[in-house]
């Protein structure tokens, strides 16, 4: 018998309800949790967006800042303009696959000692840009020992 600690992989899921237009949606909670029912020491974990209009980041998840970016997004790829995917499929969301593909759909984070290592201001969120409220699956994907 062996005092190795067993390897884990798995893979978990956050499902959120999101308003319309840009919401923003601190998972970092949830993600400490999915690694601690894991038992997960040593590894990562990737938080994964299923979607095309969403996105994954680290940010000090407070009101201002929330408010910052969505004005942010609001200067890159404003809602309003020509976009030609709503050309393709008329659904007036091309300003929010926008955003989604500068943002990225994922990211991974280091653990040590059972602990996620994120700063102390560093939050794990999902940012929604799709117009319609819509219901979100986010995968949490847990690697290591």
């Amino acid at each position: 018998m062996s005092d190795e600690p067993v390897p884990i992989a798995l893979a978990r899921t956050i499902r959120l309800s999101t308003a319309a237009g840009y919401s923003c949606h601190d998972l970092t909670d949830d993600v400490r949790r999915h690694v601690a029912e894991a038992g997960l020491q040593e590894g990562i974990v990737t938080v994964f967006c299923t979607g095309s209009t969403g996105g994954v980041t680290t940010v000090e998840y407070e009101p201002g800042l929330v408010k910052d970016l969505a004005e942010l997004f609001d200067r890159l790829a404003p809602e309003g303009p020509r976009y030609h995917h709503d050309d393709r499929w008329h659904d007036g969301n091309g300003h929010a696959h926008v955003r989604a593909s500068l943002l990225g759909p994922s990211l991974t984070v280091p653990v040590a000692g059972g602990k996620l290592l994120l700063g102390t201001w560093q939050q794990i969120v999902f940012l929604d840009f799709d117009p319609p409220p819509r219901e979100r699956e986010i995968v949490v994907q847990i690697l290591g020992r």
